[in-house]
């Protein structure tokens, strides 16, 4: 490997930005803020898991597996393999050019291959077809992984002209279910001696975990057709054009013309550290003139919800002073509070006019808040999505609730924390023992219930599902069913349709419709407007700058003791989430890195907690790390909760103000 090979790896980063492929080539100058931690990816996406058990469902073909060997190593064993007639081979390494390849799968057969891609995604078969639209194109959820198959094919048929060549995803079946209990617990996750992730596969597996096959053989040549006949790519090159293009700026370190869009905010590269280049700056200011100080101010990327940004970037329009109200064109919606336009043009105009205040629209809210029936519950859900489930019979990616935590607001602004529940157990399902707790928590009043964004109406309605459909004698079935619906807003999927009586209020649909801090920079994440109302109100500063939290006069906690909410650094009050102990004591990354590893937190759940509950699952931990893990979890998840408490507080008192 003394070439630099144009691996698959650098092609996908470079189908999402070209420029990115140079400062990833050059990882001592420039910083990136992307995870690399390929142990806490594993439990994150299932990933490594999915892999070996792909691997499992060849056993009986004597495969011979690779990925154990150096790539030179691996480069010269696979040569020999394949000089056989029939041969399955796991990481086979192919090198044509300048192009490498390492592939999953390969199964040759005489003359012809088939090349295999494993991916921990899932696909419904019954979806005719699976990934193309049904007017033409290749729908964008699964354009990645189409291109990243179609490099493969391309390496593999150029390095044997003279085979016929098949291209196939792996995925998990959705309509498929586990054959058994307690098959994801036979695929352990490690790390070796050298620091490297593994997965130990238990010699327990038997024929019978294997014999309904959570993971399907998708074919793709079709859609590979799409992509190297009708696709284009920079300046109406073809694909397998592009490839050698970009190969070869690769391999000579040349550094593709940025152009810089809407991508550009997610840009890892944008990193805060000091001591070294910032690709994201570099790109904007080779691209768009723009001067160190033009960094400082709000961009257009920062504007909440738009979707022309790729447009206006393209025409030269950068910032949001530059905009005009036609560019947004602000209407209501004919629903309460501010439409998405009317927010975005609140937030343009906060820009133009250098106007650091919030914004209230105290009417708007003071309707919501006399239908408010106290006392107020506040929850937040913990939550995970295994890719091999739990238990026989369930899908992939079943949805597990592990964790909630439980906040009570009285009319006289008494606060408790009153209730909470944490699975910690290996192997077992806490759903029906989780929505039980969570109703017997819930039912001692009537009192109107919140949540933040719609995670936790997604998860009940995962489990009323799953209890719903359940073939095992539950005594209290129709009661925690009816206890869901009662809470709950049904899914837009669902044949039946209800809303509750006592339908969970969103703090997250409040904070949109009523309440802009310049300060989150258009942003509705919790994790920006509860930092943002603690340095704006008053109240929350002269409150919680008392250790008054888990003290024996102050507000109740079931896991804190005289804690001070509100601290300062240098003027600037800390993010309460930095005063709680680290998830991780021995892996040096901090929560906010973890959270990138999860680009659908809807779905996922919940970064740092997910994978913190997946780590106690599926790698070995003493009972001193797992008593320690959910003792820090148990802070993390009632924090989420008083963290929703004291936005409403701030907005209880702000009402008050005249």
């Amino acid at each position: 490997m003394k070439e630099r090979y144009f691996t698959k790896s650098k092609f996908s980063l470079s189908m999402e930005c070209p420029t990115k492929l140079y400062y990833a080539s050059k990882p001592n100058e420039y910083a990136s803020t992307k995870s690399d931690d390929q142990f806490l990816k594993a439990l994150a996406e299932g990933g490594f898991q999915i892999g070996q058990l792909a691997k499992c469902y060849y056993r009986d073909s004597n495969p011979i597996d690779l990925s154990d060997l150096s790539n030179d190593d691996a480069a010269y064993k696979t040569s020999e393999l394949l000089l056989r007639d029939e041969v399955v081979i796991f990481e086979a390494v192919i090198i044509h050019n300048n192009l490498f390849l390492r592939a999953d799968i390969l199964v040759k057969k005489n003359n012809h291959f088939r090349i295999i891609e494993v991916k921990s995604s899932s696909a419904n078969p019954n979806d005719q077809p699976v990934f193309m639209k049904k007017r033409g194109g290749i729908l964008s959820d699964w354009l990645p992984y189409i291109h990243d198959i179609a490099f493969q094919k391309l390496v593999l048929q150029n390095a044997f002209e003279n085979s016929t060549i098949s291209a196939y995803l792996m995925l998990l079946d959705k309509t498929s279910t586990c054959p058994t209990d307690g098959l994801n617990q036979k695929f352990k996750i490690s790390l070796d001696t050298n620091g490297r992730t593994k997965i130990i596969v238990s010699k327990s597996l038997s024929d019978e975990d294997l014999s309904r096959k959570l993971l399907r053989e998708f074919n793709v040549d079709d859609e590979i057709n799409y992509v190297y006949n009708v696709e284009k790519y920079k300046d109406g090159m073809s694909f397998d054009q592009y490839v050698s293009y970009i190969a070869n700026m690769h391999v000579n370190s040349e550094k593709v013309y940025p152009i810089p869009g809407k991508v550009c905010a997610k840009c890892e590269f944008n990193s805060p550290d000091s001591n070294t280049l910032n690709g994201f700056r570099e790109c904007w200011a080779e691209a768009c003139n723009f001067k160190n100080s033009d960094f400082e101010k709000q961009s257009i990327l920062d504007v909440w919800y738009y979707t022309k940004k790729d447009e206006l970037i393209h025409n030269g329009i950068y910032r949001p002073i530059q905009l005009n109200e036609n560019d947004i064109n602000p209407k209501p919606d004919n629903k309460a509070g501010w439409s998405r336009s009317e927010r975005q043009w609140l937030q343009v105009q906060k820009a133009q006019n250098n106007d650091q205040t919030d914004c209230l629209d105290k009417d708007g809210l003071s309707f919501k808040v006399d239908k408010w029936v106290y006392p107020l519950h506040f929850i937040d859900f913990e939550t995970a999505m295994p890719a091999i489930p739990l238990n026989k019979d369930a899908p992939p990616y079943q949805p597990i609730a592990f964790q909630f935590s439980h906040h009570v607001l009285h009319q006289n602004g008494k606060i408790e924390h009153v209730d909470q529940f944490i699975n910690n157990e290996i192997g077992v399902n806490p759903n029906i023992n989780f929505v039980r707790t969570l109703m017997l928590s819930l039912n001692r009043d009537s009192g109107t219930i919140f949540r933040y964004h719609n995670h936790e109406n997604t998860y009940l309605n995962f489990i009323y599902r799953e209890i719903f459909n359940s073939k095992d004698h539950i005594e209290d079935k129709e009661a925690l069913l009816d206890f869901i619906k009662s809470i709950t807003q049904s899914p837009s999927d669902s044949i039946e349709k209800w809303t509750g009586d006592r339908c969970m209020v969103d703090l997250c649909y409040l904070v949109q419709r009523y309440y802009y801090d310049p300060a989150t920079k258009g942003s509705t994440s919790i994790k920006k407007v509860f930092p943002a109302i603690l340095q704006r109100s008053t109240f929350l500063r002269d409150k919680y700058t008392k250790p008054i939290y888990g003290a024996t006069d102050g507000i109740s906690s079931l896991n804190f003791k005289n804690m001070q909410w509100l601290q300062n650094k240098n003027g600037k009050i800390i993010d309460p989430y930095q005063l709680l102990p680290p998830l991780f004591t021995d892996i040096d990354i901090t929560n906010k890195d973890i959270d990138l590893l999860f680009p659908d937190i809807e779905i996922k759940g919940g970064g740092a907690a997910s994978i913190a509950y997946l780590r106690m699952q599926f790698s070995s931990m003493t009972p001193i790390e797992r008593e320690a893990l959910t003792n820090a979890l148990l802070k993390y998840c009632e924090l989420d909760t008083l963290a929703m408490v004291m936005i409403v507080e701030a907005w209880l008192d702000m009402l008050k103000q005249t």
